[in-house]
């Protein structure tokens, strides 16, 4: 029995400015699979083909089940996963605020079990193939139906901000700059994002100093990463590691794995 798991890109130019990319995870023969993901400043749609959702930590096979359909919002906290039973599974992952264009009315504080994203005919198609080309045209077709744009610039603003230097990000900096009130942009921002300007800055350094370790320079030591990424200290750069992992810097490398070709850095359990 095959086991597949693979990331790809959307193709589609309007669909791939706000889908950051899809992936695709089979495993025919599974019995249990568990791991840990970490706080990200991306959310994510997961379609299963027949499961049955029981809580946050248990996504069961059943084969009379109708598809599941689970968004979940940026992450702040280690999210444990628990697959039991066959796994035929499609993830969009969207870039921030890309969610936001293709589906309104979307609540940021938990994940959302009971909203219909992809319609039963849609589902269908999509779990009727495994080829990844295919898959990719119809992940962007069905997505780009739905595309309805919209702006606001205190979001936008904030995330070119903090995007374009989240080494110096300050959100008084930002508020002097496009002349609205710290209070406001907080408001603003956590309503289309879902989390405070403030904690998704925190986030976005974490992550970067994840991705400097692993895909950039993988010989620099966390003392270097701290300073590069103007953290006080090593110790302030462990107590981040700590509060959004439960890990030190060098047990959560030593622990996690690579998944596919994109940022997928998991712990798995044994």
């Amino acid at each position: 029995m095959k086991n597949i798991f693979q990331t790809f890109k959307p193709k589609h130019a309007l669909v791939k400015r706000y889908i950051d990319y899809y992936y695709l995870d089979i495993k025919e023969n599974n019995t249990v699979t568990e791991y840990e993901c970490f706080p990200h400043y991306n959310n994510t749609i997961s379609l299963y083909k027949s499961n049955i959702y029981t809580n946050k930590e248990a996504i069961v096979f059943n084969e009379n089940a109708a598809p599941l359909q689970i968004f979940v919002p940026v992450r702040e906290k280690t999210l444990n996963v628990k697959q039991i039973g066959k796994v035929h599974r499609i993830v969009i992952v969207f870039r921030p605020f890309g969610i936001n264009q293709f589906y309104r009315d979307i609540h940021f504080s938990n994940w959302i079990t009971n909203y219909e994203f992809f319609s039963q005919k849609e589902m269908d198609n999509l779990f009727a193939t495994q080829d990844i080309s295919e898959l990719i045209d119809l992940l962007d077709n069905f997505l780009y139906l739905r595309l309805k744009e919209i702006s606001n610039p205190i979001v936008e603003k904030s995330l070119d901000a903090i995007f374009g230097e989240p080494h110096h990000f300050h959100v008084e900096k930002l508020s002097q700059t496009i002349n609205i009130s710290r209070k406001h942009i907080n408001r603003v921002f956590k309503q289309n994002i879902g989390v405070s300007i403030k904690r998704f800055h925190q986030i976005i350094l974490f992550r970067k100093t994840i991705e400097q370790k692993l895909s950039k320079n993988t010989t620099e030591n966390f003392t270097q990463i701290a300073s590069e990424f103007q953290y006080s200290d090593q110790s302030h750069l462990n107590k981040v590691y700590k509060n959004f992992t439960d890990n030190t810097p060098r047990d959560f490398f030593n622990k996690g794995s690579m998944i596919g070709k994109e940022d997928l850095f998991w712990h798995f359990k044994k």
